[in-house]
Protein backbone atom coordinates (compact mmCIF):
# COMPACT_ATOMS: atom_id res chain seq x y z
CA UNK A 1 0.00 0.00 0.00
CA UNK A 2 1.20 3.80 -0.79
CA UNK A 3 0.90 4.78 3.05
CA UNK A 4 3.48 1.74 4.03
CA UNK A 5 6.04 4.58 3.03
CA UNK A 6 5.21 5.97 6.65
CA UNK A 7 4.44 3.13 8.72
CA UNK A 8 6.11 -0.03 7.94
CA UNK A 9 9.19 -1.06 9.37
CA UNK A 10 12.05 -0.37 11.68
CA UNK A 11 12.83 2.95 10.77
CA UNK A 12 9.10 3.99 11.00
CA UNK A 13 8.55 3.43 14.92
CA UNK A 14 8.91 7.25 15.32
CA UNK A 15 6.32 7.73 12.89
CA UNK A 16 4.10 4.92 14.37
CA UNK A 17 4.79 6.85 17.49
CA UNK A 18 2.89 9.45 16.59
CA UNK A 19 0.03 7.56 14.82
CA UNK A 20 -0.79 6.67 18.09
CA UNK A 21 -0.77 9.82 19.76
CA UNK A 22 -4.16 10.07 17.41
CA UNK A 23 -5.31 7.30 19.08
CA UNK A 24 -4.97 5.21 16.52
CA UNK A 25 -4.16 1.01 17.17
CA UNK A 26 -1.91 -1.06 15.41
CA UNK A 27 -4.93 -2.92 13.69
CA UNK A 28 -5.78 0.90 12.42
CA UNK A 29 -2.68 1.36 10.79
CA UNK A 30 -2.56 -2.17 9.08
CA UNK A 31 -5.80 -0.89 7.11
CA UNK A 32 -5.89 1.28 4.49
CA UNK A 33 -5.43 4.62 5.31
CA UNK A 34 -8.23 6.76 3.27
CA UNK A 35 -7.66 10.72 3.68
CA UNK A 36 -10.90 12.56 3.99
CA UNK A 37 -11.42 16.02 2.64
CA UNK A 38 -13.94 17.76 4.23
CA UNK A 39 -14.78 21.08 3.27
CA UNK A 40 -17.04 21.78 5.84
CA UNK A 41 -17.08 25.65 7.47
CA UNK A 42 -19.73 27.77 8.95
CA UNK A 43 -19.89 30.69 6.87
CA UNK A 44 -21.35 28.26 3.21
CA UNK A 45 -24.92 27.23 3.28
CA UNK A 46 -23.47 24.06 1.02
CA UNK A 47 -20.92 22.91 3.44
CA UNK A 48 -22.72 23.82 6.91
CA UNK A 49 -23.76 20.24 6.99
CA UNK A 50 -20.74 18.85 5.90
CA UNK A 51 -19.52 17.17 9.33
CA UNK A 52 -22.97 14.98 8.41
CA UNK A 53 -21.52 14.03 5.21
CA UNK A 54 -17.95 13.11 5.96
CA UNK A 55 -19.43 11.78 9.23
CA UNK A 56 -21.17 8.71 6.88
CA UNK A 57 -18.35 8.56 4.46
CA UNK A 58 -15.86 7.87 7.17
CA UNK A 59 -18.29 5.28 8.80
CA UNK A 60 -18.57 3.65 5.08
CA UNK A 61 -14.39 2.98 5.00
CA UNK A 62 -14.65 1.82 8.61
CA UNK A 63 -17.33 -0.57 7.52
CA UNK A 64 -15.45 -1.65 4.41
CA UNK A 65 -11.94 -2.24 6.61
CA UNK A 66 -10.38 0.84 6.19
CA UNK A 67 -8.90 3.74 8.18
CA UNK A 68 -10.52 7.20 7.83
CA UNK A 69 -8.20 10.27 8.35
CA UNK A 70 -10.04 13.61 8.13
CA UNK A 71 -8.55 17.10 7.10
CA UNK A 72 -10.05 20.68 5.24
CA UNK A 73 -10.02 22.89 2.86
CA UNK A 74 -11.05 26.39 2.16
CA UNK A 75 -14.55 26.95 0.60
CA UNK A 76 -15.98 30.34 -0.38
CA UNK A 77 -19.88 31.26 -0.90
CA UNK A 78 -20.04 32.84 -4.39
CA UNK A 79 -23.32 34.65 -3.13
CA UNK A 80 -21.83 36.41 -0.07
CA UNK A 81 -18.56 37.30 -2.16
CA UNK A 82 -20.93 38.76 -4.95
CA UNK A 83 -20.53 42.35 -5.92
CA UNK A 84 -17.79 43.03 -3.84
CA UNK A 85 -13.81 43.11 -3.91
CA UNK A 86 -14.30 39.31 -2.10
CA UNK A 87 -15.39 37.79 -5.48
CA UNK A 88 -11.74 38.72 -6.42
CA UNK A 89 -11.00 35.61 -4.30
CA UNK A 90 -13.65 32.91 -5.61
CA UNK A 91 -12.22 31.48 -8.44
CA UNK A 92 -8.10 31.67 -7.65
CA UNK A 93 -9.30 29.73 -4.55
CA UNK A 94 -9.54 26.67 -6.65
CA UNK A 95 -5.98 26.21 -7.22
CA UNK A 96 -5.40 26.91 -3.90
CA UNK A 97 -7.67 24.29 -2.87
CA UNK A 98 -5.82 21.73 -5.45
CA UNK A 99 -2.41 22.36 -4.27
CA UNK A 100 -3.67 22.63 -0.47
CA UNK A 101 -5.00 18.72 -1.11
CA UNK A 102 -2.10 17.57 -2.79
CA UNK A 103 0.10 18.84 -0.03
CA UNK A 104 -1.58 16.70 2.33
CA UNK A 105 -1.85 13.90 0.63
CA UNK A 106 1.87 13.88 0.01
CA UNK A 107 3.74 14.95 2.91
CA UNK A 108 1.37 11.91 4.45
CA UNK A 109 0.86 9.47 1.43
CA UNK A 110 -2.69 8.07 1.88
CA UNK A 111 -3.97 5.36 0.06
CA UNK A 112 -6.93 6.78 -1.17
CA UNK A 113 -8.83 9.96 -1.01
CA UNK A 114 -12.58 10.71 -0.50
CA UNK A 115 -13.48 14.56 -0.83
CA UNK A 116 -16.54 15.96 0.38
CA UNK A 117 -17.62 19.18 -1.52
CA UNK A 118 -20.78 21.17 -2.61
CA UNK A 119 -19.83 24.48 -3.98
CA UNK A 120 -18.33 26.49 -6.92
CA UNK A 121 -14.36 26.34 -6.89
CA UNK A 122 -14.48 23.35 -4.44
CA UNK A 123 -15.47 20.95 -6.94
CA UNK A 124 -13.25 21.65 -9.47
CA UNK A 125 -10.23 22.28 -6.84
CA UNK A 126 -11.00 18.75 -5.96
CA UNK A 127 -11.23 16.85 -9.01
CA UNK A 128 -7.51 18.66 -10.08
CA UNK A 129 -6.49 17.63 -6.97
CA UNK A 130 -7.52 13.60 -7.94
CA UNK A 131 -5.98 13.82 -11.21
CA UNK A 132 -2.41 15.19 -9.73
CA UNK A 133 -2.13 13.14 -7.26
CA UNK A 134 -3.67 9.96 -9.24
CA UNK A 135 -4.33 7.66 -5.88
CA UNK A 136 -7.65 5.80 -5.89
CA UNK A 137 -10.52 8.93 -5.24
CA UNK A 138 -13.59 9.76 -5.41
CA UNK A 139 -16.11 12.76 -5.41
CA UNK A 140 -19.39 13.17 -2.81
CA UNK A 141 -21.49 15.90 -2.68
CA UNK A 142 -23.37 17.61 0.26
CA UNK A 143 -25.87 18.19 -2.13
CA UNK A 144 -28.22 20.99 -3.45
CA UNK A 145 -30.36 22.79 -1.65
CA UNK A 146 -34.16 22.77 -1.56
CA UNK A 147 -35.96 25.56 -3.68
CA UNK A 148 -37.65 27.96 -1.43
CA UNK A 149 -41.43 29.11 -1.73
CA UNK A 150 -42.82 32.28 -2.21
CA UNK A 151 -46.40 32.27 -2.34
CA UNK A 152 -46.70 28.96 -3.57
CA UNK A 153 -43.94 29.33 -6.07
CA UNK A 154 -40.44 27.78 -5.98
CA UNK A 155 -37.83 30.43 -5.83
CA UNK A 156 -34.25 30.45 -5.19
CA UNK A 157 -30.98 32.56 -5.32
CA UNK A 158 -31.27 34.10 -8.60
CA UNK A 159 -34.67 35.55 -7.57
CA UNK A 160 -33.60 37.69 -4.68
CA UNK A 161 -30.62 39.03 -7.09
CA UNK A 162 -33.21 40.13 -9.62
CA UNK A 163 -35.55 41.13 -6.94
CA UNK A 164 -32.97 43.62 -6.16
CA UNK A 165 -32.99 45.27 -9.37
CA UNK A 166 -36.78 45.48 -9.48
CA UNK A 167 -36.82 47.30 -6.37
CA UNK A 168 -34.38 49.78 -7.94
CA UNK A 169 -36.62 50.24 -10.81
CA UNK A 170 -39.41 50.66 -8.87
CA UNK A 171 -41.45 47.83 -9.86
CA UNK A 172 -41.05 45.92 -5.99
CA UNK A 173 -41.37 47.26 -2.70
CA UNK A 174 -38.55 46.51 -0.27
CA UNK A 175 -41.64 44.89 2.04
CA UNK A 176 -41.60 42.09 -0.67
CA UNK A 177 -37.72 41.95 -1.11
CA UNK A 178 -37.77 41.19 2.52
CA UNK A 179 -40.19 38.22 1.75
CA UNK A 180 -37.77 36.58 -0.72
CA UNK A 181 -34.99 36.88 1.18
CA UNK A 182 -36.83 34.97 3.97
CA UNK A 183 -38.02 32.46 1.90
CA UNK A 184 -35.25 31.90 -1.20
CA UNK A 185 -32.73 30.08 1.00
CA UNK A 186 -34.55 27.49 3.23
CA UNK A 187 -31.29 25.72 4.11
CA UNK A 188 -28.25 23.94 3.67
CA UNK A 189 -26.90 22.82 0.18
CA UNK A 190 -25.93 24.16 -2.76
CA UNK A 191 -28.05 26.46 -4.34
CA UNK A 192 -31.13 25.26 -5.96
CA UNK A 193 -30.44 25.84 -9.68
CA UNK A 194 -28.29 24.86 -12.05
CA UNK A 195 -25.98 27.18 -10.95
CA UNK A 196 -22.31 26.51 -11.04
CA UNK A 197 -22.16 24.04 -7.60
CA UNK A 198 -24.94 21.81 -9.22
CA UNK A 199 -23.74 21.92 -12.58
CA UNK A 200 -20.09 20.76 -11.71
CA UNK A 201 -21.48 18.20 -8.58
CA UNK A 202 -23.53 16.80 -12.02
CA UNK A 203 -20.23 16.63 -14.22
CA UNK A 204 -18.72 14.78 -11.49
CA UNK A 205 -21.13 11.68 -12.34
CA UNK A 206 -20.37 12.26 -15.88
CA UNK A 207 -16.91 12.03 -15.34
CA UNK A 208 -17.06 8.95 -13.63
CA UNK A 209 -15.53 10.09 -10.64
CA UNK A 210 -18.44 10.09 -8.18
CA UNK A 211 -21.45 7.47 -7.70
CA UNK A 212 -24.82 7.93 -9.05
CA UNK A 213 -26.91 10.15 -7.73
CA UNK A 214 -24.14 12.52 -6.33
CA UNK A 215 -24.98 15.41 -8.73
CA UNK A 216 -28.98 15.81 -7.50
CA UNK A 217 -30.10 13.98 -4.17
CA UNK A 218 -30.97 16.89 -1.73
CA UNK A 219 -28.50 17.69 0.88
CA UNK A 220 -31.34 17.49 3.64
CA UNK A 221 -32.62 13.82 2.24
CA UNK A 222 -31.46 10.54 3.69
CA UNK A 223 -30.34 9.31 0.06
CA UNK A 224 -27.55 11.58 0.56
CA UNK A 225 -26.05 10.43 3.71
CA UNK A 226 -26.65 6.64 2.50
CA UNK A 227 -24.45 7.57 -0.60
CA UNK A 228 -22.21 9.15 1.65
CA UNK A 229 -21.35 5.81 3.39
CA UNK A 230 -21.67 4.04 0.07
CA UNK A 231 -18.96 5.91 -1.30
CA UNK A 232 -16.88 5.66 1.57
CA UNK A 233 -16.85 1.69 1.28
CA UNK A 234 -16.24 2.38 -2.33
CA UNK A 235 -13.10 3.74 -1.60
CA UNK A 236 -11.72 1.01 0.03
CA UNK A 237 -12.72 -1.12 -2.31
CA UNK A 238 -10.66 1.45 -5.48
CA UNK A 239 -7.54 0.76 -3.55
CA UNK A 240 -8.31 -3.02 -3.00
CA UNK A 241 -8.59 -2.88 -6.94
CA UNK A 242 -6.15 -0.48 -7.34
CA UNK A 243 -8.67 1.84 -9.60
CA UNK A 244 -6.84 5.50 -10.18
CA UNK A 245 -8.14 8.51 -11.94
CA UNK A 246 -6.11 7.70 -14.78
CA UNK A 247 -7.72 4.79 -15.64
CA UNK A 248 -11.40 6.91 -15.42
CA UNK A 249 -10.51 10.41 -16.61
CA UNK A 250 -9.69 9.44 -20.53
CA UNK A 251 -10.48 12.37 -22.75
CA UNK A 252 -13.75 10.05 -23.69
CA UNK A 253 -14.50 10.47 -20.14
CA UNK A 254 -14.36 14.70 -20.56
CA UNK A 255 -16.10 14.72 -24.09
CA UNK A 256 -19.06 12.46 -21.90
CA UNK A 257 -19.03 15.24 -19.67
CA UNK A 258 -19.31 18.42 -22.20
CA UNK A 259 -22.03 16.33 -23.67
CA UNK A 260 -24.09 16.41 -20.51
CA UNK A 261 -22.99 19.97 -19.76
CA UNK A 262 -24.45 20.59 -22.96
CA UNK A 263 -27.99 18.82 -22.68
CA UNK A 264 -28.36 20.07 -18.85
CA UNK A 265 -27.58 23.63 -19.76
CA UNK A 266 -24.95 24.27 -17.31
CA UNK A 267 -23.15 27.38 -15.79
CA UNK A 268 -20.31 28.80 -18.31
CA UNK A 269 -17.79 28.56 -15.31
CA UNK A 270 -17.70 24.52 -16.27
CA UNK A 271 -16.13 25.94 -19.73
CA UNK A 272 -13.23 27.32 -17.04
CA UNK A 273 -13.23 24.31 -14.79
CA UNK A 274 -13.37 21.37 -17.14
CA UNK A 275 -10.37 22.13 -19.05
CA UNK A 276 -8.67 22.95 -16.18
CA UNK A 277 -9.40 19.35 -14.92
CA UNK A 278 -8.55 18.04 -17.92
CA UNK A 279 -5.10 19.70 -18.26
CA UNK A 280 -3.99 18.27 -14.61
CA UNK A 281 -5.37 14.92 -16.33
CA UNK A 282 -2.97 15.01 -19.43
CA UNK A 283 -5.32 16.65 -21.81
CA UNK A 284 -6.09 19.85 -23.31
CA UNK A 285 -9.63 20.60 -24.35
CA UNK A 286 -9.90 23.95 -26.26
CA UNK A 287 -13.47 26.11 -27.23
CA UNK A 288 -13.68 24.44 -30.25
CA UNK A 289 -14.27 21.78 -29.07
CA UNK A 290 -17.08 22.61 -27.03
CA UNK A 291 -18.26 24.03 -29.49
CA UNK A 292 -18.05 20.62 -31.93
CA UNK A 293 -20.24 18.64 -29.11
CA UNK A 294 -22.51 21.72 -28.26
CA UNK A 295 -23.47 21.21 -31.87
CA UNK A 296 -24.27 17.96 -32.10
CA UNK A 297 -25.66 17.43 -28.10
CA UNK A 298 -29.49 18.30 -28.19
CA UNK A 299 -30.47 20.66 -25.12
CA UNK A 300 -32.75 18.57 -22.77
CA UNK A 301 -33.25 20.91 -19.93
CA UNK A 302 -33.90 24.20 -18.67
CA UNK A 303 -33.38 24.79 -15.46
CA UNK A 304 -33.40 27.97 -13.00
CA UNK A 305 -31.92 30.80 -14.20
CA UNK A 306 -32.95 28.88 -17.94
CA UNK A 307 -35.99 28.05 -16.46
CA UNK A 308 -38.66 27.00 -13.74
CA UNK A 309 -37.03 23.94 -12.63
CA UNK A 310 -34.50 23.40 -9.91
CA UNK A 311 -31.99 20.18 -9.18
CA UNK A 312 -34.57 18.93 -6.90
CA UNK A 313 -36.90 18.38 -9.96
CA UNK A 314 -33.98 16.98 -12.05
CA UNK A 315 -33.51 14.61 -9.17
CA UNK A 316 -37.15 13.44 -8.95
CA UNK A 317 -37.47 13.03 -12.77
CA UNK A 318 -34.61 10.22 -12.58
CA UNK A 319 -31.18 12.83 -12.02
CA UNK A 320 -28.21 12.40 -14.17
CA UNK A 321 -28.33 8.47 -15.01
CA UNK A 322 -31.55 9.58 -17.08
CA UNK A 323 -30.40 12.04 -18.65
CA UNK A 324 -27.32 10.04 -19.43
CA UNK A 325 -29.59 7.12 -20.92
CA UNK A 326 -31.07 9.55 -22.91
CA UNK A 327 -27.78 10.66 -24.75
CA UNK A 328 -27.01 6.94 -24.97
CA UNK A 329 -29.83 6.11 -26.43
CA UNK A 330 -28.41 8.06 -29.77
CA UNK A 331 -25.18 7.22 -29.23
CA UNK A 332 -23.71 10.67 -28.03
CA UNK A 333 -21.44 9.13 -25.27
CA UNK A 334 -18.49 6.92 -24.87
CA UNK A 335 -20.58 4.39 -22.61
CA UNK A 336 -17.61 2.12 -22.49
CA UNK A 337 -15.80 4.32 -20.28
CA UNK A 338 -14.58 2.89 -16.36
CA UNK A 339 -15.76 4.97 -13.31
CA UNK A 340 -15.63 4.78 -9.90
CA UNK A 341 -18.59 2.14 -9.54
CA UNK A 342 -15.89 -0.52 -11.24
CA UNK A 343 -18.32 -0.34 -13.96
CA UNK A 344 -18.52 1.37 -17.44
CA UNK A 345 -20.86 4.06 -17.65
CA UNK A 346 -22.88 1.76 -20.10
CA UNK A 347 -23.54 -0.65 -17.11
CA UNK A 348 -24.04 2.49 -14.70
CA UNK A 349 -27.09 3.50 -16.42
CA UNK A 350 -28.44 0.49 -17.68
CA UNK A 351 -32.15 0.38 -16.70
CA UNK A 352 -32.27 4.12 -16.50
CA UNK A 353 -35.70 5.97 -17.15
CA UNK A 354 -36.73 9.48 -17.33
CA UNK A 355 -40.01 9.63 -14.82
CA UNK A 356 -40.70 13.10 -15.63
CA UNK A 357 -40.69 14.68 -18.89
CA UNK A 358 -41.19 18.06 -18.44
CA UNK A 359 -38.03 18.19 -16.87
CA UNK A 360 -35.78 15.76 -19.18
CA UNK A 361 -37.41 16.02 -22.59
CA UNK A 362 -36.53 13.27 -24.85
CA UNK A 363 -34.29 13.35 -27.55
CA UNK A 364 -36.74 13.02 -29.76
CA UNK A 365 -38.62 16.63 -28.65
CA UNK A 366 -35.57 18.98 -27.31
CA UNK A 367 -35.75 22.07 -26.10
CA UNK A 368 -33.30 23.06 -28.76
CA UNK A 369 -30.94 20.81 -31.37
CA UNK A 370 -27.76 22.09 -30.05
CA UNK A 371 -26.37 22.61 -26.41
CA UNK A 372 -26.63 24.62 -23.53
CA UNK A 373 -23.61 26.43 -24.08
CA UNK A 374 -21.64 28.60 -27.07
CA UNK A 375 -18.29 29.73 -27.61
CA UNK A 376 -18.39 32.85 -29.76
CA UNK A 377 -15.13 34.08 -31.69
CA UNK A 378 -14.53 37.06 -33.53
CA UNK A 379 -12.25 40.69 -33.79
CA UNK A 380 -13.71 41.51 -30.26
CA UNK A 381 -12.61 38.18 -28.57
CA UNK A 382 -10.29 35.96 -30.95
CA UNK A 383 -9.45 33.18 -28.33
CA UNK A 384 -12.97 33.33 -27.48
CA UNK A 385 -16.02 33.77 -25.42
CA UNK A 386 -18.49 31.84 -23.60
CA UNK A 387 -22.27 32.43 -23.35
CA UNK A 388 -25.19 29.98 -21.71
CA UNK A 389 -27.38 30.36 -24.57
CA UNK A 390 -29.69 28.08 -22.95
CA UNK A 391 -30.81 31.28 -20.54
CA UNK A 392 -31.25 33.47 -23.55
CA UNK A 393 -33.79 35.17 -24.82
CA UNK A 394 -34.25 33.68 -28.86
CA UNK A 395 -34.94 37.33 -29.73
CA UNK A 396 -31.25 38.38 -28.17
CA UNK A 397 -29.62 35.49 -30.24
CA UNK A 398 -28.84 38.47 -32.53
CA UNK A 399 -28.18 41.60 -31.34
CA UNK A 400 -26.04 45.19 -32.87
CA UNK A 401 -25.93 48.22 -30.42
CA UNK A 402 -23.95 50.56 -28.79
CA UNK A 403 -21.36 49.71 -26.12
CA UNK A 404 -21.54 51.10 -22.76
CA UNK A 405 -18.18 50.73 -21.42
CA UNK A 406 -17.22 50.18 -17.64
CA UNK A 407 -13.64 49.57 -16.55
CA UNK A 408 -14.97 47.48 -13.23
CA UNK A 409 -17.84 45.60 -12.09
CA UNK A 410 -18.52 48.39 -9.61
CA UNK A 411 -18.48 51.35 -12.57
CA UNK A 412 -21.53 49.12 -14.11
CA UNK A 413 -23.68 48.59 -11.04
CA UNK A 414 -23.14 52.15 -10.68
CA UNK A 415 -24.20 52.74 -14.02
CA UNK A 416 -26.96 50.80 -14.17
CA UNK A 417 -28.48 52.26 -11.31
CA UNK A 418 -28.30 55.52 -12.28
CA UNK A 419 -30.31 54.39 -15.81
CA UNK A 420 -27.57 55.49 -18.18
CA UNK A 421 -28.53 52.35 -19.84
CA UNK A 422 -31.22 52.35 -22.35
CA UNK A 423 -32.76 49.41 -24.62
CA UNK A 424 -30.62 48.28 -27.03
CA UNK A 425 -27.48 49.02 -25.40
CA UNK A 426 -24.29 46.69 -25.02
CA UNK A 427 -22.90 46.77 -21.35
CA UNK A 428 -19.11 46.37 -21.59
CA UNK A 429 -17.57 45.66 -17.85
CA UNK A 430 -13.47 44.86 -18.66
CA UNK A 431 -10.14 44.61 -16.52
CA UNK A 432 -12.00 41.76 -14.46
CA UNK A 433 -10.36 39.20 -16.18
CA UNK A 434 -8.13 36.26 -14.31
CA UNK A 435 -4.97 38.84 -14.57
CA UNK A 436 -6.79 41.75 -14.29
CA UNK A 437 -9.29 41.73 -12.09
CA UNK A 438 -7.12 39.87 -10.43
CA UNK A 439 -9.55 36.71 -10.24
CA UNK A 440 -12.15 37.33 -12.76
CA UNK A 441 -15.34 38.29 -10.82
CA UNK A 442 -18.51 36.89 -11.50
CA UNK A 443 -20.87 39.63 -12.73
CA UNK A 444 -24.35 38.34 -11.30
CA UNK A 445 -25.47 41.75 -9.50
CA UNK A 446 -25.54 43.54 -12.72
CA UNK A 447 -26.64 40.87 -14.97
CA UNK A 448 -29.81 40.32 -12.53
CA UNK A 449 -30.53 44.19 -11.89
CA UNK A 450 -30.74 44.06 -15.34
CA UNK A 451 -33.57 41.12 -15.69
CA UNK A 452 -34.84 43.01 -12.13
CA UNK A 453 -35.69 45.94 -14.68
CA UNK A 454 -36.93 44.06 -17.41
CA UNK A 455 -33.99 44.64 -19.94
CA UNK A 456 -32.27 41.17 -20.31
CA UNK A 457 -34.20 40.66 -22.89
CA UNK A 458 -33.24 44.25 -24.79
CA UNK A 459 -29.81 44.73 -23.29
CA UNK A 460 -26.83 42.59 -23.69
CA UNK A 461 -23.46 42.02 -21.23
CA UNK A 462 -20.18 41.44 -22.14
CA UNK A 463 -17.25 40.90 -20.10
CA UNK A 464 -13.66 39.52 -19.74
CA UNK A 465 -14.91 38.33 -15.64
CA UNK A 466 -17.10 35.78 -16.35
CA UNK A 467 -21.16 34.78 -14.81
CA UNK A 468 -22.88 32.94 -11.90
CA UNK A 469 -24.28 29.72 -13.33
CA UNK A 470 -28.05 32.00 -11.97
CA UNK A 471 -27.34 34.45 -14.73
CA UNK A 472 -29.83 34.79 -17.71
CA UNK A 473 -30.13 36.56 -20.52
CA UNK A 474 -27.41 37.92 -23.15
CA UNK A 475 -24.83 37.90 -20.75
CA UNK A 476 -20.90 36.85 -22.43
CA UNK A 477 -17.82 36.10 -20.43
CA UNK A 478 -14.80 35.17 -20.34
CA UNK A 479 -13.64 37.43 -23.24
CA UNK A 480 -10.29 36.64 -24.51
CA UNK A 481 -7.38 37.93 -24.35
CA UNK A 482 -8.76 39.84 -21.67
CA UNK A 483 -8.22 43.79 -21.22
CA UNK A 484 -5.31 43.55 -18.95
CA UNK A 485 -3.80 41.20 -21.57
CA UNK A 486 -3.72 44.17 -24.17
CA UNK A 487 -7.19 42.07 -26.20
CA UNK A 488 -9.45 44.01 -28.35
CA UNK A 489 -12.34 44.91 -24.90
CA UNK A 490 -9.67 47.48 -23.80
CA UNK A 491 -9.77 49.68 -27.08
CA UNK A 492 -13.67 49.87 -27.12
CA UNK A 493 -14.81 53.42 -26.58
CA UNK A 494 -18.37 54.49 -25.80
CA UNK A 495 -20.70 54.39 -28.79
CA UNK A 496 -18.66 51.50 -30.67
CA UNK A 497 -21.33 49.06 -32.05
CA UNK A 498 -21.03 45.44 -30.65
CA UNK A 499 -22.38 42.85 -32.92
CA UNK A 500 -23.77 39.70 -31.62
CA UNK A 501 -24.71 36.36 -33.25
CA UNK A 502 -24.92 33.54 -30.98
CA UNK A 503 -26.30 31.06 -33.62
CA UNK A 504 -23.44 31.65 -35.78
CA UNK A 505 -20.85 32.03 -32.82
CA UNK A 506 -19.86 35.71 -33.32
CA UNK A 507 -18.61 38.35 -31.55
CA UNK A 508 -17.46 41.32 -33.23
CA UNK A 509 -17.01 45.46 -32.29
CA UNK A 510 -17.68 47.01 -36.37
CA UNK A 511 -14.26 48.70 -36.15
CA UNK A 512 -11.57 48.10 -38.76
CA UNK A 513 -8.08 46.12 -37.64
CA UNK A 514 -6.17 49.19 -38.72
CA UNK A 515 -8.64 51.34 -36.04
CA UNK A 516 -8.00 48.76 -33.40
CA UNK A 517 -4.16 48.43 -33.86
CA UNK A 518 -4.37 52.00 -33.61
CA UNK A 519 -6.33 52.43 -30.31
CA UNK A 520 -4.21 49.47 -28.64
CA UNK A 521 -1.08 51.06 -29.74
CA UNK A 522 -1.91 53.87 -27.38
CA UNK A 523 -3.14 51.59 -24.88
CA UNK A 524 -0.88 51.56 -21.34
CA UNK A 525 -1.37 48.78 -19.09
CA UNK A 526 -3.11 50.05 -15.32
CA UNK A 527 -1.66 49.30 -12.11
CA UNK A 528 -2.90 46.30 -10.53
CA UNK A 529 -5.52 46.91 -8.25
CA UNK A 530 -4.44 44.49 -5.51
CA UNK A 531 -0.83 44.29 -5.50
CA UNK A 532 -0.25 42.35 -2.00
CA UNK A 533 -0.62 38.97 -1.15
CA UNK A 534 -2.34 35.61 -2.96
CA UNK A 535 -4.11 37.50 -5.17
CA UNK A 536 -0.70 39.46 -6.17
CA UNK A 537 0.91 35.77 -7.12
CA UNK A 538 -2.08 34.58 -8.67
CA UNK A 539 -2.19 37.62 -11.20
CA UNK A 540 1.44 36.76 -12.68
CA UNK A 541 0.74 33.05 -12.54
CA UNK A 542 -2.73 32.95 -14.57
CA UNK A 543 -3.21 32.06 -17.86
CA UNK A 544 -6.21 33.11 -20.43
CA UNK A 545 -9.96 32.44 -19.77
CA UNK A 546 -9.72 30.56 -22.67
CA UNK A 547 -7.31 28.17 -21.39
CA UNK A 548 -9.60 27.61 -18.15
CA UNK A 549 -7.65 30.11 -16.43
CA UNK A 550 -5.09 27.61 -15.20
CA UNK A 551 -1.54 28.51 -13.99
CA UNK A 552 1.72 29.04 -15.87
Amino acid sequence: MRSDIMKQGLDRAPHRSLWKALGITDQELERPLIGVVNSFNEVVPGHVHLKDITSGVKRGICMAGGTPLEFSTVAVCDGIAQGHSGMKYSLASRELIADSIELMASAQPFDGLVMVTACDKVVPGMLMAAARLNIPALIVSGGPMLAGNLHGKKTSLVNIFEAVGAVKAGKMSEEELKEHEESVCPGCGSCAGMFTANSMNCLTEALGMALPGNGTIPAVSAARRRIAKDSGMRVVELVNENIKPSDILSIEAFENALAVDMALGCSTNSVLHLPAVANEAGFSINLDKINEVSERTPNLCRLSPAGEYHVEDLDEAGGISALLAQLAGKNLLKTGVNTVTGRSLGENIKGASVHRSDVIRSIDDPHSSSGGIAVLRGNLAPEGAVVKKSAVASKMYTHRGPARVFNSEEEATEGIANGVIQKGDVVVIRYEGPRGGPGMREMLGPTATLAGMGLDQDVALITDGRFSGATRGASIGHISPEAAARGAIAALQDGDIINIDIDNCRLNVELSDEDLSARLANWTEPEPKINHGYLRRYARMVTSASTGAVFK
